[in-house]
Formats: structure tokens, C-alpha cells, sequence
């Protein structure tokens, strides 16, 4: 049996404006009607496979948890990192806690980002390195290049191993990220493969790997995850020693120094989609080379990207060529294709100017819901909340704002001090200033309503909690 540890706490930064801290890449859609995360999940199930174990921060559990109910699976555990601190405390957190339960769980470490079109090629290569990681070998999955790409860390095969093999291979080293001519003597050479991040072994041998080249992160992580507080199905790590973990990716803690390595082979197409050039390239541009979006149209253009991430909102390129353009209701991105990987730039200027669109999306996810904001003024916000069904805000009351509903969807259950009443379409309450309230949907469709705050202050901060059954502070 083989258990998914998929890795979904990272922010996306050079697929903003889509991508962002409050609601990064893996969650969104991207490719096709599913997440991300949730193609992730779908591939690395199934015959041979367990629950998957996911690793998150604290903002996205309830995402994780809503998008895996969409394709109906459940994780086997959800463990919450206090704060990231890459990829090599994370994956050590998830072979602890594996091995609690069974020491020899093989364990296949995977980022909830990628695309992997071609599910069962990837699923017969991750059973044909099985045997190698079952007799105590880490495995990483390296990728048969196609280009000579300089977004990508790369891996060198020993002499005599073979690039094209189906068995697991000898690795000769790690290679970082090339400027152009040496990707493209690398691609020549043959025995180079792009380092996928992917990662199949056991718990026991990875937690040996640990104790050997970072006994300091061992500890931290064993103590913070013996210290884990359980709520609501998450296990949340202590974050005092979370904090003494080396904040340092997997590849640099383990891989480059581990003697008992195997590279395995995959050649039927993977991206990480680091930047919206991989977007366009994996999204299939038409005979002009252009990919649009629904609401997008391109009038003489050529290898263009045009993407409108809000419905309503035309986008319209005329004469472009190798341009990305990404539209939305609070931000837009235009830049040559050849400077994709700067957006991240980008963000870094927005957030010095604090722009709040570096970082946050126009809809807020809640584990109740969403909403967003339709208007704001200096003393007024008018925002457009939905509920799912079944699901209920916490009771609470503000300082400094009263608060209209108006149901335009479904059915409220409204609780104002003593008072609790149902409203249906087109029915509203007054919540006055101070007042203890709650809103819940007890119905079986997801309910609308629209919020009018009004007040000296309207920021999110703003709230008294009394009761959540969500956890929250």
C-alpha cells in the first residue's frame, strides 16, 4: 500500500494575480473544472493507494477538506505546520506520523501543484520503483526533458545509468537551475533529468536519513508533532519547536547527501506550472499559438495567453504576439512571455506599496463559505456572502459596525441576542451595533444574502467571537 503525502502550503506568487497567499495555486483551477490539489488527490488514488495525508497551514484546512469532499475521499490526516518551513520538516512530519502507526509505510511524497496528464503511465512508473523504496533506497522521480529549461533543477545520471529506463536508476548528483547554454548542453547530453520534486520511500528509512544528516530537525520535528494539539480531525505541530526546524527544502537537508539514492524515470509529461509561459505551454495554444479563456478573444495574435478570471469581464488582445495577459475584477497582469517568471516581482513592489491585491483574492474563503466585497466607502461596505448548506458563522458582535442581511438565495437562520428567526428570499434584518449574532444556512442549497456594514470601521478585525464550531480564535 502505497500513502500520498501531498504538500499544499505554498503560495504560487508566479501565477498571481490568479495565484495568491490567500488562496495559492494548488486550490485554484487552473487546468480544466478540478483544483490542482484535487487532480493530485484523484491521481494518487485508487487500487494500491491509501487515503492521502495531506500537510497544509492553518488558512487552507478547510479548503483541503471541501475540495477532497468534491471528488469524495477523505484524507487519513491533516497535519497543520504552524508556519512553513519548506519542504524538509514537512515531509519529516508526515514520515513521523506515519510511522506511529506503521514504520515500513511506504510513503510517496508528492507537491499538490503539478500536472501530470497522463494518470496511470504515472501510476505504473511510481509501482515499478516500489521495490527499490520497499528495500530501503529513497526514490526521486525525474522527468525526461523536452526543452532546455532553465526553471527547473535538474539530475545527473551515473555513467552507464540509462535516461529512458523503467527501473529506478543511479543517480550521480543534484544539479541547480542552468542559464540557457548549459540547459542546452545538458539536454544534449542525454543523461540529464528534471528534478520533479517527487519522492517515494519508506518512513523508517526516511526518518534514518534524518538522524543522520539533520539530527537537530529530528528532534524538532518529533517534539513538536508529540506536543500536536488534535481538533476537529487536524493535528496541529507545537509551534515552539516547529520553529527550531531548519527552514530548508528536502533536495538540500537529505537528497544531496544521502548515499542510498535511485532516480526513476518518467517521460509521459509533467509540469509544475511555475509561471504562466508553463500555463500557456500546457494548455494546449491553438494553431496561432494562442490560448483564451472563456470571455477572452484574441484578434491577430500569436503564442498569446489571454485568461479572464471574472465572468463579465470581456478581455480582448488585438495584434499581440508571446504575450500574457490575466484579468480580474481587482488586478491585472500583462507582460511578455519571455519575463514570466518576474511576476513574482511584482508582488514583492505590491506589497511594499500595500496593495492588499498582492496577497489577497476578492473572494475570502471561510470554512463556512465565501464572500466577497461588491462596494466599498469610507463608511459603508456592501459584500455578497454565500453560505453552504448546513454550515454556520460563529456568534459574534462588532465594535464599530451595524450590519443589514438581505437573503436574495435559500434560507438564513438569523440569531440576534434572543431573538432567532428564519428568513427566505427577499426578507432582511437589522443587526444594530454590539449586538450578538449569527447567521447559519439550515438548508440543503447553499444560501445568498447580501451584507450592507455600516460604521466608523469595517475591517475584518472587527470581530468578537463567542461560539465557532469551526475552532477559530
Amino acid at each position: 500500500m502505497i500513502h500520498p503525502i501531498l504538500l499544499c502550503g505554498g503560495s504560487g506568487t508566479r501565477l498571481w494575480p490568479l495565484s495568491r497567499k490567500s488562496y495559492p495555486k494548488q486550490f485554484a483551477r487552473l487546468m480544466g473544472d478540478e483544483s490542482l490539489f484535487q487532480a493530485s488527490a484523484r491521481r494518487l488514488s485508487g487500487t494500491g493507494f491509501a487515503a492521502p495525508l495531506i500537510v497544509t497551514g492553518d488558512p487552507f484546512r478547510f479548503i483541503v477538506t471541501e475540495q477532497l469532499a468534491q471528488i469524495s475521499q477523505a484524507p487519513q490526516g491533516i497535519l497543520i505546520e504552524p508556519e512553513g518551513r519548506n519542504t524538509a520538516p514537512a515531509v519529516l512530519a508526515a514520515a513521523l506520523w506515519l510511522a506511529e502507526r506503521d514504520a515500513d509505510a511506504l510513503m510517496l511524497v508528492a507537491p499538490s501543484d503539478h500536472v501530470i496528464p497522463d494518470a496511470d503511465a504515472f501510476r505504473a512508473t511510481i509501482a515499478a520503483a516500489a521495490p527499490r523504496a520497499l528495500a530501503g533506497d529513497l526514490v526521486t522521480f525525474g522527468i525526461t526533458p523536452d526543452r532546455p529549461e532553465t526553471g527547473y533543477g535538474y539530475l545527473e545520471l551515473a555513467k552507464g545509468a540509462d535516461a529512458g529506463a523503467n527501473t529506478p536508476q543511479t543517480l550521480a548528483r543534484f544539479v541547480e537551475k542552468p542559464d540557457a547554454p548549459r540547459a542546452q548542453d545538458m539536454l544534449a547530453a542525454g543523461n540529464f533529468l528534471w528534478n520533479a520534486g517527487i519522492f517515494l520511500f519508506t518512513a523508517r528509512a526516511v526518518i534514518d536519513a534524518y538522524r543522520t544528516h539533520t539530527p537537530a530537525m529530528l528532534e524538532a520535528v518529533t517534539s513538536a508533532l508529540a506536543d500536536a494539539d488534535c481538533d476537529l480531525g487536524f493535528t496541529r505541530l507545537d509551534a515552539g519547536p516547529w520553529a527550531q526546524a531548519e527552514d530548508i527544502s528536502i533536495d538540500y537537508a537529505i537528497m544531496e547527501k544521502a548515499g542510498n539514492l535511485a532516480v526513476m524515470p518518467y517521460a509521459a509529461g509533467w509540469s509544475d506550472l511555475g509561471g504562466w509561459d508553463a500555463v500557456w505551454l500546457e494548455s494546449g495554444p491553438d494553431a496561432q499559438g494562442n490560448v483564451c479563456s472563456d470571455h477572452a478573444t484574441a484578434i491577430s495574435c500569436a503564442d498569446t495567453l489571454l485568461r479572464s478570471e471574472t465572468p463579465g469581464l470581456e478581455l480582448v488582445g488585438i495584434g499581440l504576439t508571446d504575450i500574457v495577459a490575466i484579468a480580474m475584477n481587482d488586478a491585472v497582469l500583462v507582460a511578455h512571455k519571455s519575463q514570466a517568471q518576474r511576476v513574482k516581482e511584482a508582488v514583492s513592489v505590491l506589497k511594499a506599496r500595500g496593495a492588499s491585491q498582492a496577497v489577497q483574492l476578492p473572494r475570502d474563503y471561510r470554512p463556512w463559505g465565501w464572500y466577497e466585497s461588491l462596494a466599498i466607502g469610507e463608511r459603508f461596505q456592501v459584500k455578497r456572502i454565500v453560505v453552504h448548506p448546513g454550515a454556520a458563522l460563529s456568534l459574534q458582535s462588532h465594535h464599530h459596525r451595524s450590519e443589514h442581511w438581505i437573503v436574495v438565495e435559500g434560507t438564513a437562520r438569523v440569531t440576534v441576542g434572543d431573538d432567532v428567526r428564519l428568513l427566505s428570499e427577499n426578507q432582511s434584518v437589522y443587526i444594530p451595533l454590539g449586538a450578538v449574532h449569527r447567521m447559519e444556512n439550515p438548508g440543503k442549497v447553499p444560501m445568498v444574502l447580501i451584507e450592507v456594514q455600516t460604521g466608523s470601521y469595517l475591517g475584518e478585525d472587527d470581530i468578537i467571537r463567542y461560539e465557532d464550531v469551526y475552532a477559530r480564535g
